[in-house]
């Protein structure tokens, strides 16, 4: 496969996962200038609706939404994703191609459990990324930052901040649409847990809440391991009142 750098690259367990919790994010990078690729561990071949090929065809599809620079599929089992020193350098090569600074993964602790493998799998692939002597084949690289994506799953951590994607919520919800074999007619899927509205209703009321809580009118929170920095005080954004 070819090498095509990036700022920002989102890994996920299954087509339609960057979509649903980082779509937006994704988009603003580009507003701003930013290159951006995904990579999907699996074909989603043992989703209950559609097939991979049909998802093949819809994530062709959302990419070309997003504006991504490459979007890319690794060919792991669905529903049967491990964290192995093999998967590890598989992600690893996949990472050094890109040369992403920043990775977004899934949440540390997604219902699926794909999800919370995906978690594991790409911070340590990220890390092995940087050893010269796993697989060295390809140029080490390590990217600057890992993120993790909590939409839909605040229950857990709060976040430790939230993108503004105002701008482009319309979009990121155009390309939620695209895969139609998953969302026509759903009330749930992945991490969104159901209230009996459409799909599409609830990823907006979702994201109308965590625009909230930065005072605009949609978001995206995100989680890091580490303590985020703040050089000047007296710029600090979202009003406390």
């Amino acid at each position: 496969m070819a090498y095509v750098p990036v700022d920002v690259l989102a890994i996920a367990a299954h087509r339609d996962d960057v979509e649903l919790t980082c779509g937006g994010a994704l988009l603003r990078a580009v507003q701003f200038g930013r290159r951006t690729a995904v990579l999907d561990l699996t074909g989603g071949e043992m989703g209950t609706r559609g097939n991979a090929a049909i998802r093949e065809a819809e994530a062709a599809a959302a990419a070309a939404v997003l504006g991504l620079a490459a979007r890319e599929n690794l060919g792991l089992p669905d529903a049967g994703i491990t964290n192995t020193p093999e998967t590890r350098a598989q992600v690893a090569r996949a990472i050094r191609r890109f040369t992403p600074r920043v990775v977004i993964a899934p949440a540390p602790n997604g219902r699926h459990p794909d999800h919370r493998v995906t978690s594991e799998l790409v911070r340590d692939a990220c890390f092995v990324a940087g050893l010269a002597k796993v697989a060295p084949d390809v140029p080490r690289h390590r990217p600057f930052k890992v993120i993790y994506c909590v939409s839909f799953r605040e229950d857990w951590a709060k976040p430790t901040f939230v993108v503004d994607i105002s701008d482009v919520f319309e979009k990121k919800l155009e390309a939620v649409a695209c895969y139609g074999s998953q969302f026509t007619h759903a009330t749930q899927a992945g991490e969104v847990y159901p209230n009996g509205d459409p799909l599409l209703e609830v990823v907006r009321h979702q994201a109308a809440h965590y625009g909230s809580l930065i005072r605009r009118r949609y978001g995206e929170p995100f989680i890091t391991q580490e303590t985020m920095r703040a050089d000047d005080v007296a710029a600090l954004d979202v009003s406390t009142y």
